[in-house]
């Protein structure tokens, strides 16, 4: 069961004017689900994206760069969900690059303003038959209010689809905010993470939303982690559809930014805890905040040293108050000449590590008491500088192991 996390009212995600979302029960890998999605975006729509740093990226994610690459319009989106279409070679590219084939001549442009996404299982040739069979169904049931129906038909072992929406004021013109995500194991991004998908109706010059699309993903989606393992499909896509009553953010000095911005990363950072709290197996939401640093950089190493660590990890499931080992991931961090009698570690309310050893105060009992709760708080302060960073990450549970060792059984 995700912690605390409900799928999304379908009422609460707001429609973008120029999106359209459809769906469709494919068959992929399990009869009876929705495993393919597809997106219709107006013309005039910008499209921005960032990718997985994995050498072994999948043959959509490579589709992906090509055809934004051109630099052209991008009008629709094929993802589907239960094969990742990853080391499938030339054929896999053919595959994906025919899925787009398929979309164009649905919906009447051409492929290179299709983009292709997959996830799942790697190594297994993509299904084309099932999908082109489906596409009618994701054409037939396309609406703007479909966001809900379409998280759901990107899950993989998600248990809850994950979606978030905002809206806020740009100059007294009302601009809103709609993503999707899905993601629960082998997370742990460079440039973008899972599969996440935010629209607004904002107007941005393509220039802009490409580097917005950076900082948003390294805001939200880049301070989550499960696993520590990069996906070889991980995608996160920004789209501008335009149709605010607005004149185009044409540069980054453009003042209005700022607040659009802050609004993409409330929405993609709801998504990435929610995609922490639904982590394979996950039993407890972990926020690791790291203050003291040099840099950013620095406070970022010590986060997800933490967070990453299978020790420390299943420590906290077992609400085990072994916090030794807070010292071993902190000490494994890299920082160069950290000195230790200046790091500080509370655990919730409970100080447990002050000047770089136990803290005088601590008791076990209050640390083992703090670990049953199912949302949980790290603050650890290095005493170095300024500079900070949180993590989301979650417990490493028997049932991760159970997910995993029998994936494709």
């Amino acid at each position: 069961m995700p912690v605390n996390l409900l799928p999304p009212d379908p009422a609460a995600l707001q429609v973008i004017e120029g999106v359209e979302l459809g769906f469709a029960e494919a068959g992929i890998r399990k009869a009876g689900r929705r495993d393919l999605m597809l997106v219709r975006l107006a013309p005039g729509s910008r499209v921005a994206g960032v990718f997985t740093r994995n050498s072994f990226a999948a043959a959509p994610v490579q589709v992906c760069r090509e055809h934004l690459g051109l630099g052209g319009g991008i009008r629709a989106m094929i993802v589907n969900a239960g094969n990742a279409n990853c080391g499938t070679g030339a054929q896999g590219l053919a595959d994906a690059r025919r899925s787009c084939d398929l979309v164009a001549a649905a919906i009447g442009c051409t492929s290179a303003e299709v983009l292709p996404f997959s996830t799942g299982v790697i190594l297994e040739p993509l299904p084309m038959a099932k999908i082109e069979a489906a596409l009618p169904g994701c054409m037939a049931s396309l609406g703007a209010a479909h966001w809900a129906q379409a998280a759901s038909a990107i899950m993989t072992t998600d248990t809850v689809p994950k979606g978030a929406s905002t809206s806020l004021a740009l100059d007294g013109v009302q601009v809103k905010i709609t993503g999707i995500a899905k993601g629960v194991g082998m997370l742990q991004p460079d440039m973008a993470t899972m599969l996440a998908y935010l629209a607004t109706d904002a107007a941005i010059a393509s220039p802009v939303l490409q580097s917005l699309v950076r900082r948003v993903a390294d805001r939200s989606f880049n301070r989550v982690t499960v696993d520590g393992d990069t996906s070889t499909n991980d995608s996160f896509v920004l789209i501008a559809t335009g149709r605010a009553s607005m004149a185009p953010i044409a540069s980054d000095a453009d003042p209005r930014l700022p607040v659009l911005e802050a609004g993409l990363v409330d929405v993609a950072a709801r998504l990435a805890q929610a995609i922490a709290r639904d982590g394979e197996g996950a039993t407890k939401f972990i926020t690791i905040g790291v203050r003291g640093a040099a840099n950013e950089g620095e406070a970022l190493s010590v986060a997800r040293r933490i967070g990453n660590s299978p020790l420390v990890k299943t420590a906290f499931f077992a609400s085990d108050p072994n916090l030794g080992r807070l010292l071993m991931a902190i000490g494994n961090a890299g920082v160069d000449r950290l000195d230790t009698s200046r790091v500080q570690l509370r655990l919730g309310e409970v100080t447990v590590i002050e000047n770089g050893g136990r803290a005088s105060s601590y008791r076990e009992e209050d640390g083992a008491r703090v670990m049953k709760a199912d949302e949980i708080t790290l603050d650890i302060d290095l005493g170095r500088g300024t500079a900070s960073t949180t993590v989301w990450t979650c417990d490493l549970s028997y049932d991760y192991v159970k997910i995993n060792a029998e994936y494709r059984t």
